[in-house]
C-alpha cells in the first residue's frame, strides 16, 4: 500500500498566496476569498488542505510563539492562540517561516508595527475565521454545515463513537476545571 502524500507544501502555500492576491484585488476578507477558492477544488483537495493546515498550525504550538502572541495581543488565551497561529499561516509562507524560526521577528511585521500603540490589539494577527475555511468550503459545496466533519472523520479514519467520547471527555474536563 502506498503512503498517503497529501497536499504538497508548495501547493498549500500557493493556495494561501492566491487567496491573499484575491483579497487585495477584490477588497474581500482573506478568509472569504480562501473559502471561495477552496470550494472550486475537489473535496479530496479540501481535506488535504485541512490536513496540511493542521500540520502547520500544530508546528507553531510552542511557548516562544505563544509569548509573541501574548505580547502582540496584550494577552493570549488558549483559544486566542489558536486564532493567532491561523493568522500567522494567513500571512503566507515567508512570514510563517520567519515566525517558526524566530517568533520575535513578528515585531517587524507592518500590522504589528502599525498597531503597537493601539490600546485594543486583540485583532492583530488573531484571525479566527481562517481556522474554519475548509469546513466553510465544504458547506458552500454541499449546503450542509456538518458535511466537512463527516468527510474529515472518514478521511482521517477516525471512529465516530470513540472520537465523540474523547470530545465529550475533554468538554466535561474543561468545564469542571473552572469550578
Amino acid at each position: 500500500m502506498a503512503e498517503y502524500a497529501g497536499m504538497k507544501i508548495d501547493t498549500f502555500w500557493h493556495v494561501i498566496e492566491a487567496a491573499q492576491a484575491g483579497a487585495v484585488a477584490t477588497g474581500e476578507p482573506f478568509d472569504e476569498v480562501l473559502v471561495k477558492q477552496l470550494a472550486e477544488r475537489p473535496r479530496q483537495e479540501i481535506l488535504e488542505y485541512a490536513e496540511r493546515f493542521d500540520e502547520l498550525h500544530d508546528a507553531l504550538y510552542r511557548w516562544d510563539v505563544w509569548a509573541a502572541a501574548y505580547l502582540i495581543g496584550g494577552g493570549c488565551s488558549d483559544d486566542s492562540f489558536m486564532d493567532f497561529r491561523a493568522g500567522v499561516i494567513a500571512l503566507g509562507c515567508q512570514w510563517y517561516q520567519r515566525v517558526a524560526a524566530a517568533p520575535d521577528s513578528l515585531a517587524a511585521h507592518p500590522d504589528v508595527v502599525q498597531t503597537a500603540k493601539v490600546r485594543d490589539r486583540s485583532e492583530v494577527l488573531f484571525y479566527e475565521d481562517v481556522n474554519y475555511v475548509a469546513s466553510g468550503a465544504f458547506e458552500r459545496i454541499t449546503g450542509d454545515a456538518d458535511a466537512f466533519y463527516e468527510a474529515w472523520r472518514s478521511f482521517r479514519g477516525v471512529n465516530t463513537e470513540s472520537d465523540n467520547a474523547v470530545v465529550w471527555a475533554r468538554i466535561s474536563t474543561s468545564t469542571t476545571k473552572g469550578r
